[in-house]
């Protein structure tokens, strides 16, 4: 069952979905995103969450990885598979480095550790929502500037993304600020790009950039 907070002010349009089985951390949360101006909706489990999602489109998902029933990665996925456009951001309290990237891999945005700072999520939940409207603004103009890299494991969409801003000159930090994800998230998403295109290091990846990208009839 949901618990829904509203302010009579949005400064973003949209709500936010926080997800959490710990009713002292979806308070925590609903208090400070209110306090911004967002509309927030607690869910104490995936299945809750699910069931709203037919009716509901948030603007960001901020999903618990240990949640009774499916986790928070399980969830994830399904969201995922079904193509749901809102960004997601997992938390943990008990995360390491391949919990992150499996979220990563599985189409989290970005990946936040317990204890967290209050603002920093707040600030990160804003990015992620203004780069993905950004990303949506866009359109069709991003989708031509798609990298393809014939005999080789596809890019996803955020790859494509952080590729795209590397190739630029961005550096990891600049790149997380661009697409509204953090310097982590950034190194986890370069460590794949260049897993799947067989760099062994950034100038090696631009070689390949250069040299092996084509267009997707080419």
């Amino acid at each position: 069952m949901s618990e829904t907070t509203a302010s009579s002010e949005s400064r973003i349009p949209g709500e936010i979905f926080v997800v959490d089985d710990d009713a002292a951390i979806r308070d925590l949360l609903t208090m400070l995103f209110t306090r911004q101006g967002f509309k927030v909706a607690g869910f104490a489990d995936g299945a809750s969450l699910m069931a709203a999602i037919r009716t509901q489109s948030p603007a960001c998902i901020l999903l618990d990885a240990h949640i009774p029933g499916k986790s928070g990665l399980d969830i994830l996925k399904e969201l995922n598979a079904r193509s749901h456009p809102a960004p997601v951001i997992i938390i943990s309290g008990k995360g390491d480095i391949a919990m992150a990237v499996d979220a990563i891999k599985s189409g989290a945005l970005d990946f936040i550790e317990k204890p967290f700072s209050g603002s920093d999520v707040v600030a990160r939940v804003e990015e992620a929502i203004a780069a993905d409207a950004k990303r949506s603004a866009a359109g069709v103009s991003e989708q031509k500037s798609q990298f393809y890299f014939p005999g080789r494991e596809p890019l996803t969409a955020r790859e494509q993304d952080v590729l795209g801003r590397l190739v630029e000159g961005a550096t990891n930090k600049e790149a997380g600020q661009q697409l509204g994800i953090s310097y982590r998230t950034i190194e986890i998403h370069r460590a794949r790009i260049m897993e799947k295109l067989g760099a062994k290091n950034a100038a090696d990846l631009m070689r390949i950039v250069l040299s092996e990208n084509r267009s997707p009839g080419a």
